[in-house]
């Protein structure tokens, strides 16, 4: 497997060119199993695997799971300030300096525990929205880029399915 097939195991993230109602029942789906898969795969794990990097330079599973917590809290709030507020700017974080803190260090449990509390709000919500609902829009400062929800909820569906591959992709190698 190359360097890039193990960043990318299941692709770079491609936006659809549209969003059909059954598109959106599928990425709502992904977000809703994606705690229970992500448990499935990480939870037989012994501390020297969770320490693996998925990887050469990559984080290690551990890491990888306290991000996705981080991460998809992150979102999470990002399309409740999206459905609250006009036009609202996130703020971006540094995904790598985060990794670095002490908590990244700590056992996997309580971030799987995260994921799941926000995923089961996160679920609630979308499956909640209205048309207009899914055509709010936040701005990414760094990018420039305003999204749509519609297309932030394609975007945290590959999200989980990526890095839920790298944990299956990197177990294969025990």
């Amino acid at each position: 497997m190359t360097d890039e097939q193990q960043k990318y195991p299941i692709g770079k993230f491609k936006a659809p060119v549209s969003y059909t109602q059954d598109d959106i029942r599928t990425w709502i789906t992904i977000i809703k199993e994606f705690p229970g898969r992500l448990r499935h795969a990480i939870i037989a794990l012994n501390e020297k695997q969770l320490d693996t990097p998925y990887r050469l330079g990559g984080w290690t599973l551990r890491q990888v799971v306290h991000h996705v917590a981080d991460s998809h809290m992150n979102s999470l709030m990002r399309f409740k300030w999206a459905l609250t507020e006009e036009s609202t700017t996130i703020k971006p974080y540094e995904e790598a300096d985060w990794a670095l803190l002490p908590d990244y260090r700590m056992p996997v449990e309580p971030s799987l525990k995260i994921i799941e509390g926000i995923h089961q709000r996160w679920a609630a919500l979308l499956e909640s929205f209205t048309e207009d609902e899914w055509n709010r829009t936040f701005v990414n400062p760094e990018s420039g880029n305003t999204l749509q929800l519609k297309k932030a909820l394609a975007l945290y569906a590959w999200h989980s399915k990526h890095h839920l591959a790298h944990v299956t992709e990197t177990i294969k190698t025990f």
